[in-house]
């Protein structure tokens, strides 16, 4: 089925150990997040990963309960309940599979570049700072407090030599993903000094059975409809932009080119059997992703693995995991921090356009402010702002003059609602001779702001007396010009061929 070789198989075997080892504190960490019990999370993680790793469009990619869902969630659960979480979840999978099914998952490839590199930044310190919060405990008032003296040293001391064995391991043998003995060596070391720490165990407890099919008890009315569709399309749009990023993102790393609509329909798949089996739902993993690819393993094997073995941890080997010192867990995070952040970016400082700079840093500010959506969202608006502001300085006019008497101005660039007010004020109709000439053939009407510009400057030579002539416009524009249409000079070999966006052609 997966005609790997030996030595592929274990690498992916591996580190789908690894993986599923990360997992199990950030499941549970989110599923408490959401405020849902840690199977809820656990669960999530067990059939998302396995259903988008077995059909999904990007084999070595992880998902699972993800955070930037959770902190969306846990508004629902508070006023109405896990059951309308459950029934949100449905739908937004539903929602995923309308978007496969439309096959709009190629649109994630016009995400600028800036903004990739603000989304990755952005999750990487996301990541960094999360982690600080397993070094915090709750008072017995409720209130929650930073560790002091031993219990901070050890919990320090322990992700420092977790991060030290990853970081030296692979100098001496890259035969076992330097996380996975990074977290069995620290693991062992605390149990056989039987230092006291926080474990995995701390947390809660991830004893349980398989998932039971599970009907979303709401009531199917359109009330309950009004409730759970905001918060539907909310998970779903977060979801699938996290995962067509990271599906970029190891694109990119790897050299390898990923199916986005497969990978769209088989979230949305996964999260409809989540949601039926008493899961929070999911998306792609950038920090576990990063985890995989770095130790190899890009087929769809370890991702298989993930979920197997995050099922026997649940099945069988609660015990032994929730004694997992967490500060070994939060070492491997560190690492992945440090290895997912773009560090090369400051290297641009001074070497690219400050937009591109602003925007980068614009989407990281607000990934880590706001959430992953509304930062990807912003920086493709601004983007797209910069573009066509940028764009339109490159609207050019030349003039000439003819034998005859007539002046002929050749336009150049591109014109649009960002760049026609510039190019009208390169006319002065009264200066004017009587006969003039615009010729469009270096030159693209784009849009209804471009068409109107040229009816109006039209308009303005008609009422100084003038004669103006148009060449070298597409078929589009022809149908489009009204009060400039009788000034077309038409020749169907030398026009171009192009589309205007207008609502006035269906």
């Amino acid at each position: 089925m997966f005609k790997l070789s030996p030595p592929e198989l274990k690498t992916n075997l591996l580190s789908g150990l690894t993986v599923a080892l990360a997992m199990v504190p950030e499941a549970i960490a989110f599923a408490l997040v959401a405020q849902v019990s840690p199977l809820t999370g656990l669960y999530a993680a067990f059939i998302v990963s396995l259903i988008t790793s077995a059909f999904g469009g990007r084999p070595g990619m992880i998902s699972g309960a993800a955070g930037a869902l959770a902190v969306v969630m846990v508004a629902l659960v508070v006023e109405h309940g896990a059951e309308y979480l459950f029934a949100a979840v449905v739908l937004m999978g539903v929602l995923q599979l309308l978007f496969a099914a439309a096959k709009l998952g190629k649109f994630i490839r016009m995400v600028p570049h800036p903004v990739m590199l603000g989304f990755v930044n952005g999750l990487a310190i996301v990541i960094f700072l999360a982690q600080f919060g397993h070094f915090k405990v709750t008072a017995d008032d409720g209130s929650t407090q930073w560790l002091q003296g031993t219990p901070l040293a050890v919990m320090v001391g322990l992700t420092v030599l977790t991060m030290l064995v990853i970081y030296l391991l692979p100098r001496l043998t890259r035969a076992v993903p330097a996380t996975l003995v990074a977290i069995v060596s620290v693991s062992l070391l605390v149990i056989g000094l039987d230092i006291d720490t926080r474990t995995v165990g701390d947390l809660g407890s991830i004893k349980g059975g398989l998932p039971d099919f599970h009907v979303p008890q709401v009531p199917l009315t359109l009330e309950t409809l009004q409730i759970v569709l905001p918060y539907a399309l909310i998970l779903a749009a977060i979801g699938l932009i996290e995962s067509l990023l990271t599906l970029n993102l190891i694109d990119d790393m790897t050299d390898t080119r990923g199916r986005p609509n497969r990978e769209c329909a088989a979230q949305g798949a996964a999260n409809v059997v989540t949601g039926f089996f008493g899961g929070m739902g999911g998306c792609a993993m950038i920090g576990q992703s990063m985890i995989n690819v770095n130790n190899g393993a890009l087929h769809r094997l370890s991702g298989i693995a993930t979920a197997l073995f995050l099922l026997s941890f649940i099945l069988f080997g609660s015990a032994l995991i929730e004694q997992i010192p967490l500060a070994a867990l939060i070492g491997v995070m560190f690492v992945v921090c440090e290895k997912t952040f773009e560090w090369a970016s400051f290297r641009l400082f001074g070497k690219v356009p400050r937009a591109d700079i602003f925007v980068g840093l614009l989407v990281a500010a607000v990934t880590v402010m706001a959430d992953l959506a509304v930062a990807v969202i912003v920086g493709v608006i601004v983007s797209a702002l910069v573009f066509a502001w940028e764009h339109a300085k490159h609207v050019r006019v030349s003039a000439s003059v003819r034998d005859d008497g007539t002046r002929v101005y050749e336009a150049q660039g591109t014109l649009f609602f960002a760049s026609v007010a510039e190019f009208q004020q390169q006319f002065v109709p009264r200066d004017d001779p009587d006969e003039v000439e615009i010729d469009f053939r270096l030159a693209k009407l784009m849009d209804h702001s471009a068409i109107e510009a040229v009816n109006t400057l039209a308009e303005r030579y008609q009422r100084a007396g003038k004669r103006l002539k148009l060449r070298h416009l597409s078929r589009d524009c022809l149908d489009l010009l009204d009060r400039a249409r009788s000034m077309i000079e038409v020749n169907y070999r030398e026009d171009p061929q192009y589309r205007v966006a207008d609502d006035k052609l269906t």
